[in-house]
């Protein structure tokens, strides 16, 4: 599996933990939109696009298979987050 494009959308506003909104291209051909990007306790954790149950759990509608590929996509996304961030950051478009 090749990403080759990820596309992050950081939050301007103060939306408490989520901080971006990344998509992921894999293989030119398939699409993730809907990636989250939050704040945790310690670091940054993705969560992947998921649907509200009617019981009111959060389930994933797409998630990785196994941990490799998790911590691929993970380290992958939040590279590209802290990039975009250190630019908004030298432009003044974004105070963190």
């Amino acid at each position: 599996m090749n990403i080759t494009e990820t596309r992050i959308r950081l939050v301007k506003k103060d939306e408490g933990k989520l901080k971006a909104v990344a998509t992921i291209t894999i293989d030119d051909c398939f699409v993730i939109h809907d990636i989250k990007i939050i704040k945790g306790t310690d670091d940054h954790f993705i969560a992947m696009p998921s649907k509200k149950t009617p019981s009111g759990e959060y389930k994933d509608i797409v998630h990785p298979l196994n941990t490799e590929t998790r911590e691929m996509l993970k380290s992958l996304i939040l590279g590209e987050f802290d990039k975009a961030v250190k630019e908004a950051i030298a432009s003044g478009e974004y105070a963190g």
